[in-house]
């Protein structure tokens, strides 16, 4: 794929878009923009599949919405909210303390800069984009593991991580993308373009993408 390849491969993503399900920290986004709402989903998230996300989610902010009302729970209420999240419990301690130390150091917000929000134990660079992403509306490129297989896939680019995924998009990945091609590239990557055998016979990209590093396709 190339430089001017990218423009039909957003536009085509976008017309697909709308008949995937959409991803739940997106869903959390949407429904109201809230920097904490998103970064306890994104953390909820984590090695957790997208259903499980979202009730979990649900259930924990019904219970508790903001820092100072999270922290107020004990971490195994936190814990039986957001269950069978992927290492729950853990999870419960992160956002607990997260709730915690926004409220005595922060004044009970999530701080808009990439690297205050790296500094909370259990956010990552993904997690932290996600938040300047959709809870503020900041620049930013969130990179999992589906833009980091996909845009590999692509021949995009040609990367070993996400973090160096992160940086060759920020390079070169025109600013109008940034913001929409995690949501996008993680609906296409659920629904298409998947880790094994991807679904290349129905997928509208096939003749831009350079199907690095496939196998087996459908």
């Amino acid at each position: 794929m190339n430089a001017e390849d990218i423009h039909t491969a957003i536009t085509l993503l976008r017309e697909e878009y709308t008949g995937w399900r959409k991803p739940a920290v997106t869903i959390v986004a949407q429904c109201e923009r809230s920097p904490y709402k998103v970064l306890v989903s994104c953390i909820i998230s984590l090695r957790t599949k997208d259903e499980v996300t979202a009730k979990a989610s649900e259930r924990l902010f019904a219970r508790a919405a903001t820092p100072a009302a999270m922290a107020a729970l004990a971490t195994d209420e936190i814990a039986e909210l957001i269950y069978p999240a992927g290492f729950y419990r853990n999870k419960s301690e992160q956002i607990h303390e997260i709730s915690r130390r926004l409220i005595s150091e922060y004044d009970g917000k999530v701080p808009d800069e990439i690297d205050e929000l790296l500094a909370f134990k259990g956010v990552g660079r993904k997690t932290a984009n996600l938040v300047l992403t959709l809870g503020f509306g900041k620049q930013g490129i969130c990179v999992d593991t589906h833009v980091h297989r996909i845009c590999n896939r692509w021949g995009y680019v040609t990367t070993r991580t996400p973090e160096e995924t992160e940086i060759a998009l920020r390079a070169k990945l025109p600013e109008e993308y940034w913001i929409p091609i995690n949501d996008l590239l993680v609906a296409f990557g659920q629904n298409v373009c998947v880790p094994v055998s991807p679904r290349c016979s129905v997928c509208r990209l096939r003749n831009i993408c350079s199907r690095a590093g496939v196998l087996v396709s459908r």
